[in-house]
């Protein structure tokens, strides 16, 4: 018989720095609202094994969105016109205009990759409106990650970085969900993960900043894969260092992707951390 998902999609207008975005949205479940950013030039389809699982869906109003630019949400009028350059700003107010927009009260926010980085800046800056934020593969600072080849006439740019996130995943996580990663970023629009990278390479530093998050309002769990050797886990350990009362955790045989590579030892570091979240 065919299974029909719980996931359910819409759009909301949201404006930042002026700009009008059509935001794509994605979300199952019921309770603490847990809002999930995705990695750079990817979209919400990398959580659909979380949006789709019962163990959370029945305590979690899980939430995903695709950022501007990024699978079914629009560019801005006239983006034709200015190439695409993602900064900490934009990131930061597209991300609480979302939460803003849906109306959530206190959200838990996880990030990867690029989320991974942002939720740090939003913890500093937005603690006191936050339960919580989760960190995967999470850097407090990360340059030299750009690459010209990201965005070039001679270069096929899908499979380009569709084939360098693909050795970004651990050896032992499931081809075919290393395969379903790979499709997603072969999708992505011209020029977009080169602007993403420029976020995380060029406009990301909050080595000073996170060292005033109060954990006691929002506590910070930041996590990293064995295999990430992009934001590798001596960095997400640091990160959590410099935060007083972050906690680490380390991840076994997993890439810089946990949420589809390897979804089912991802829960098992996952359901702990919103387990506790759950009892605050």
């Amino acid at each position: 018989m065919a299974k029909v998902e719980a996931i359910v999609g819409r759009y909301t207008q949201i404006d930042v720095g002026g700009d009008d975005f059509r935001i794509y949205v994605e979300e199952a479940g019921q309770g603490i609202p847990l809002l999930c950013l995705h990695t750079a030039a990817a979209d919400t389809r990398q959580y659909r094994h979380l949006l789709n699982d019962a163990g959370v869906l029945d305590r979690f109003r899980v939430i995903a969105f695709d950022m501007p630019y990024h699978g079914k949400s629009n560019p801005p009028d006239g983006w034709w016109r200015k190439k695409y350059s993602l900064t900490s700003q934009a990131y930061l107010d597209t991300v609480r205009a979302v939460w803003m927009a849906l109306k959530l009260e206190r959200p838990v926010v996880m990030g990867c990759s690029m989320g991974g980085a942002i939720v740090l800046r939003l913890a500093a800056t937005y603690f006191r409106e936050l339960r919580a934020i989760i960190g995967l593969e999470s850097a407090a600072h990360a340059p030299g990650r750009s690459n010209h080849f990201l965005s070039h006439s001679a270069v096929h740019g899908g499979e380009f970085a569709a084939t360098y996130s693909y050795g970004l995943c651990a050896p032992q996580s499931p081809e075919a969900k290393r395969r379903e990663n790979w499709w997603y970023y072969s999708q992505s629009g011209p020029g977009v993960y080169e602007g993403d990278i420029h976020f995380y390479s060029f406009d990301h530093d909050v080595r000073e900043a996170i060292k005033g998050i109060d954990t006691r309002r929002c506590p910070v769990f930041l996590l990293s894969g064995e295999y990430d050797y992009s934001a590798t886990p001596d960095m997400t350990r640091a990160a959590a260092e410099t935060i007083p009362g972050a906690e680490f955790v380390f991840m076994k045989e997993i890439g810089h992707f946990p949420m589809i590579e390897n979804p089912e030892r991802f829960r098992g570091y996952l359901l702990p951390i919103l387990d506790r979240i759950a009892k605050t």
